[in-house]
């Protein structure tokens, strides 16, 4: 380590002040996904500070070039050795000078894979390993793990079969066509990578199991049943009959690994059917829970789970930030985990006891048809929420009239009010906070000199409503509603333009041109390769408008499949007719909280609406995706925002201190290094979310003295 690098390094471990050892960190790395390797999003460099961050300029700009309609970079790219690795839109994996931008190398996956344009998801960034010479990117697009050697770009031949591991299989599972990718990237503890995966939200999806690989080979090396199997503990929190065809309980937000203890916290989604859990009935260990695994064996440790039996969608949506605060005169070692819900749960990290109370408190009883919802849920009585907890009567956008009748209007047989209210058979609820949360999964940021959390969250009503699954004698229909219902609405019209409607495809397609679509995915529709030629034969019938061939004979069998007997209508945020957010503002947070009390420390909104600003309406906030990074020079970097800016904020008071147009909305976390003494920031611009789509990655630096 530089002589620098010591005394800024130093600067963090005075904040441990204490008899007790503070852990051996180096808060000047960005080696991984969260910035050192404890994921904290947190970096010790100082040259860029409060009384120079308004100096701050374009140091360079990296073009990917193969930015599409609606396609997104959500990467927050590595630094190693003065490289800096990042991920293209189309999942290329790049190498470049990280203090000029020249590329070094660039890998396309595909050349190896086939299928150019076939859907692999986004991605959020890779993983780096390093024994000796032997130097590693291990990445993932669609369901391939691939290692790359990080000098040259070029595929590790002895790794798995060619350089690649396919993620559908070794499952514990009969079957392997499921939809699999992993958009955030696996955490590495000595020789393995640690693995989660995004899935399918309906009841096709496969078990959300978490397995640790060998870097070296490929090989699986040991495997976490999040769905446990019989005789497993938590087996009893499932319906017996049902269990080895529910799927989820996944990680897709990333995890995080206490080196030092050997310890990785995995975060969890909830179980398919996300809405309807008659086919569940129980708590539904290890779904919604953070779950601390022997990151050598794979052993359960402890686990807590945050939602019982969720019928809201309130997966973790970010992997956990490891803390050290002081409580009661005495440093603790903890683990902290924001949520969907707007909340924080915090814990020691080798017992799981709460540093706070988490105590169950009773909540609304299900009505649904088949549904035996918890009585209680676990709500931490501190640190306070980031972000209003509940949506009431007078949090009805009234900034116009006009707009105040409209949304007044869509609420006539709502349920309000209520934050754990469930999904209703004849009503819709609103869900507040929506479900992007809240906490999504940019994460927070942990200062260690402070003990400060900063998150980012969206403040925005959604609406849930169900319906009978009264298409069982319309296989097509039933289909379509299993696989395509919960993004483009039963009505099929969608909500354009992150949605597109599926109405009046048969002008724009034939079936061998929808079959195409449909096996390859695009944009941020995922490929259905994995579901039957029949089942999609019927389903193309279906959405050209054969509803005469929806219920061929020979898919007669598919009524016996398991489909949820209710749906929900499909994903809606609470909106005006233009668009305009259904609650007052702010719609975007930023939320500073003291972690040595639980308190806040400030918050402000996040993000502005120039529209509205022209008309008085200012300090709005604005819906927001991606993470937030402290430094010790006094800074709280952001992006995230759809108003496609980059932000500095005074970490200890919210003061706005500069600000920075993009070429498209960062809809990612920022990350800062240092290459020959000079400091960066740099963010992914990739746009997506509804505003339009970007290829840049932009760094910022101060000017060079003269």
């Amino acid at each position: 380590m530089t002589l620098k690098k010591t005394l800024v390094a130093l600067i963090c471990l005075l904040a441990f002040s204490c008899t007790e050892k503070a852990p051996e960190i180096d808060f000047t790395d960005w080696s991984q996904y969260g910035g050192p390797e404890d994921g904290s999003r947190y970096s010790a460099l100082t040259q860029i500070n409060k009384e120079n961050v308004a100096q701050l300029q374009v140091a360079w700009t990296y073009h990917t070039g193969d930015a599409t309609e609606r396609s997104q970079i959500q990467c927050q790219p590595i630094v190693k050795n003065g490289v800096l690795f990042g991920t293209t839109p189309k999942l290329n994996v790049f190498a470049l000078d990280a203090g000029t931008g020249e590329e070094l190398w660039r890998f396309d996956p595909f050349e190896i894979l086939g299928g150019e344009n076939s859907w692999a998801g986004t991605n959020r960034g890779v993983s780096y390993w390093e024994s000796g010479e032997d130097q590693r990117i291990l990445f993932t697009a669609g369901n391939w793990l691939m290692a790359l050697n990080a000098q040259t770009g070029e595929p590790i031949s002895d790794f798995g079969d060619q350089g690649k591991v396919d993620l559908r299989k070794d499952l514990d599972t009969d079957l392997e066509d499921f939809l699999i990718v992993s958009n955030s990237p696996g955490v590495v503890y000595q020789d393995f990578l640690i693995m989660g995966m995004r899935l399918s939200e309906g009841l096709d999806a496969a078990p959300g199991h978490i397995r640790a690989y060998n870097i070296r080979t490929g090989k699986r090396e040991w495997i976490f049943h999040t769905i446990p199997q019989e005789g497993e503990f938590g087996h009893e929190t499932w319906d017996s009959k049902y269990i080895s065809q529910i799927g989820g309980a996944n990680n897709w937000a990333g995890m995080t690994v206490d080196q030092a203890r050997g310890i990785v916290f995995v975060p969890t989604g909830s179980a398919t059917y996300d809405f309807w859990g008659g086919y569940r009935n129980g708590d539904n260990l290890f779904a919604n829970s953070l779950v601390a695994l022997d990151a050598k064996t794979g052993k359960r440790i402890w686990h807590f789970q945050a939602v019982h039996h969720d019928v809201w969608d309130r997966d973790f949506p970010a992997n956990p930030n490891l803390i050290r605060i002081q409580k009661d005169g005495k440093w603790i070692d903890a683990v902290a985990q924001i949520s969907k819900q707007g909340m924080t749960y915090v814990f020691e990290r080798e017992t799981g006891k709460p540093i706070w109370p988490i105590p169950e408190t009773p909540v609304t009883k299900s009505v649904m048809p088949g549904e035996i919802s918890s009585k209680t849920q676990p709500i931490p009585s501190l640190p306070e929420p980031f972000m209003n907890m509940v949506f009431e009567d007078k949090d009805v956008l009234n900034l116009k009239p006009e707009w105040e009748a409209d949304i007044r209007n869509q609420l006539q047989n709502a349920i309000i009010g209520d934050t754990w209210a469930p999904p209703h058979p004849e009503k819709p609820i609103v869900l507040f906070p929506g479900m992007d949360g809240g906490g999504e999964w940019g994460g927070a940021s942990f200062d260690p000199e402070t003990q400060t959390l900063y998150v980012n969250a969206n403040q925005i009503p959604w609406l849930i409503e169900m319906t009978p699954n009264a298409s069982f004698g319309n296989v097509g229909q039933s289909i379509y509603t299993n696989y395509c219902g919960n993004c483009h609405g039963l009505d099929r019209k969608g909500n354009p333009p992150a949605l597109p409607s599926l109405l009046g495809l048969k002008e724009k397609y034939t079936a061998d041109s929808l079959d195409q679509l449909l096996r390859k995915g695009r944009g941020a529709m995922p490929a259905f390769a994995h579901i039957s030629s029949e089942e999609r034969g019927v389903l193309i019938d279906y959405l050209l408008g054969k509803a005469d061939l929806g219920d061929k004979k020979e898919m007669e069998a598919e009524s016996a499949k398991l489909y949820p007997r209710y749906y929900m209508k499909g994903y809606k945020r609470l909106t005006t007719k233009d668009g305009l957010y259904g609650s007052n503002p702010p719609w975007g947070l930023l939320t500073a909280l003291d972690m040595n009390t639980g308190k806040k420390k400030w918050q402000i909104p996040l993000g502005s609406i120039d529209s509205l600003a022209a008309q008085g309406f200012e300090n709005t906030g604005i819906e927001n995706y991606g993470g937030p990074v402290a430094t010790a020079g006094g800074i709280l970097f952001i992006a995230a925002t759809k108003d496609e800016k980059i932000r500095a904020f005074d970490k200890e008071t919210g003061e706005l201190l500069w600000e920075a147009k993009l070429p498209a909305a960062g809809h990612a976390t920022p990350a800062v290094y240092e290459k020959n003494g000079k400091q960066f920031l740099v963010i992914a611009c990739g746009g997506g979310k509804g505003t339009k789509s970007g290829d840049a990655y932009v760094a910022f630096a101060l000017p060079d003295s003269k």
